[in-house]
């Protein structure tokens, strides 16, 4: 008997599992397949591999520029593939988590099939193990969401796209989210003819609209067609060059076709095996595990963190959320999550990233002043020859606090980590302004545009030049 078992072993699962280890709990992990779950095996690990390879033609295409000459670059998918799998494995090896549940004592079961409650304090994985414990916590993650048209088993996932042994001539990539515009970016670099399709009105539909404007416009600079509010899917059909598309939109029919059709239309928690009723856990009307703000199911010694909640469905929030809910499961409910600046982006070419609020919500409940440096104009972006995006800042004008940092360009995920630090400490904008930032660097790129924030505010920022 156990005192948690946890199911699920991708990053929420794992941290969850040591968070109640070092609380003094006799802990069970358990896992259908490999250690890390989809993060390591399918996710940011691997199609971060695939999106360097596809920065590293783009760069190797700007050599000449240099003055440094080298033949057209040439991908070798199969050779790529290796890589990938090198990295996951090694960075399978070398995981401090791995480590960390041997030292706490940890009983991990990998592989062990699905897993699925017999009852409130029980569960059984497909290869007969059997487990009972006091509490448990639901880390399953989430999987792909499938079209339900006819002809949809036609159409691959994005876990499909990156296992490919071969490069398709052209993809039709369904849905423009983050997953959906990452496939269309990292294929269009290696060569593969892209149609970006989504329903709604815009790309990237949850980044601010200047974001989803600007990468729009790169993509097509690029070549990828991107065709928004393009109407409703009737159906796929078998080629024999690949898949044709039919959709409709205002009663006109029309038709898409591609070697491979990728679908990227959302997120579903994995709970199909998981027989949720057997244990009381309740599921909301989108089929994600119901939660409290501690995290806890409708079962009250059962909880919940990571993708398979519906929260934000990144690694770093589902790390948050576990370390909450392995302390609640331990201590007691008391602990909740909180609203931490959350920046979130992609490795797409142009990349992009924001963290905090949008302009439109911004506007919707406080006076703000936008401020926006194109890079152009700064000296590491024009060195690099990367001088295509902009760094937006929202700031409050009462407080002086910023409110959101929104970039499209080159390092853009990493200078909106250094504006989710500001953002959470409160700091003013005139007082961002005013650190020396180390010169030329994507990152002083804030310091700039933080100093044309403050004198748009007619604030004195002393000795800076704009």
């Amino acid at each position: 008997m156990f005192d948690v078992v946890v199911i699920g072993a991708g990053p929420a699962g794992v941290v969850a599992a040591l968070r109640t280890a070092s609380l003094g709990a006799k802990t069970a992990l358990i896992t259908q397949n490999e250690f890390g779950g989809m993060a390591a095996n399918d996710g940011p690990v691997p199609v971060r591999t695939l999106a360097h390879a596809a920065r590293l033609i783009r760069d190797a295409r700007q050599l000449g520029r240099y003055g440094i000459a080298v033949s057209e670059p040439v991908l070798e998918l199969p050779r790529l593939l290796e890589r990938v799998r090198e990295v996951v494995a090694d960075a399978r090896t070398h995981s401090s988590f791995q480590r960390l549940i041997d030292s706490l004592g940890v009983t991990l079961y990998k592989q062990a099939g699905a897993v699925h409650f017999t009852g409130s304090n029980t569960a059984e994985a497909d290869g007969g193990l059997r487990l009972e414990a006091n509490k448990f916590i639901i880390c399953t993650g989430g999987v792909s969401r499938r079209l339900s048209v006819p002809g949809s088993e036609l159409t691959a996932t994005h876990s499909d796209a990156w296992s490919l042994q071969s490069l398709p001539p052209s993809i039709l990539v369904i849905g423009a989210g983050a997953t959906g515009v990452q496939v269309a970016s990292v294929f269009n670099a290696f060569g593969s003819k892209i149609q970006l399709f989504q329903r709604g009105p815009r790309i990237l539909p949850t980044e601010d609209e200047e974001i989803s404007a600007a990468v729009a416009k790169a993509f097509r600079k690029a070549g990828i067609v991107v065709r928004e509010n393009f109407g409703e899917i009737e159906s796929f059909q078998k080629t024999p060059d690949g898949v044709r598309m039919n959709f409709t939109k205002e009663g006109n029919r029309d038709h898409a076709e591609a070697s491979l059709v990728v679908v990227a239309t959302g997120w579903a928690a994995n709970t199909h095996a998981l027989d949720l009723p057997k244990a009381g856990v309740e599921t909301d009307p989108r089929g994600f595990v119901r939660v409290d703000a501690h995290l806890r199911t409708s079962a009250p010694h059962i909880f919940a963190a990571g993708d398979v909640t519906g929260h934000v469905m990144l690694v770093p929030q589902a790390i948050q959320a576990a370390f909450v809910a392995g302390t609640n499961a331990v201590l007691g409910a008391s602990t909740t999550l909180g609203n931490p600046a959350s920046p979130v982006g992609s490795f797409t070419d142009p990349e992009y990233a924001q963290v905090g609020l949008t302009e439109a919500k911004a506007r919707e409940g406080h006076d703000v002043e936008i401020a926006t440096l194109s890079f152009d104009s700064t000296t590491r972006t024009i060195i690099d020859g990367r001088t295509e995006g902009f760094c937006k800042l929202i700031t409050d004008r009462a407080t002086r606090r910023i409110l959101g940092c929104h970039v499209v360009g080159e390092r853009a995920v990493e200078i909106t980590q250094v504006a989710a630090i500001v953002i959470e400490s409160g700091m003013p904008v005139d007082r961002l302004a005013q650190i020396p930032l180390s010169f030329p660097t994507y990152t002083g790129l804030l310091g700039r545009v933080a100093a044309k924030a403050a004198r748009q505010l007619n604030l004195d920022v002393g000795w800076l030049a704009e």
